[in-house]
């Protein structure tokens, strides 16, 4: 389970929190990206392997509207 809710505070909690996402497949991840993209969210980073994170590493990131960071990743191996 996983919940977002606005916050009472003033000021921001956190600053470039991290959120990830698992993914279904590589494809998903490629996806999601483009429609966030599409939709104006600044690239944090396009889909791509990332082979320092593990040898499955597939992930992308974009900016969410309060400057977190947002991911998308899947753990498989390439098909």
């Amino acid at each position: 389970d996983f919940s977002i809710v606005e916050s009472e505070l003033v000021e921001s909690a956190t600053t470039r929190l991290h959120v990830g996402f698992r993914a279904p497949s590589r494809a998903a991840v490629d996806a999601w990206w483009t429609a966030l993209t599409e939709d104006g969210y600044p690239s944090d980073g396009a889909p791509g392997s990332r082979p320092a994170y593990g040898p499955d590493y597939y992930g992308a990131f974009v900016i969410g509207p309060d400057g977190h960071n947002v991911e998308a990743v899947c753990h498989r191996p390439e098909a």
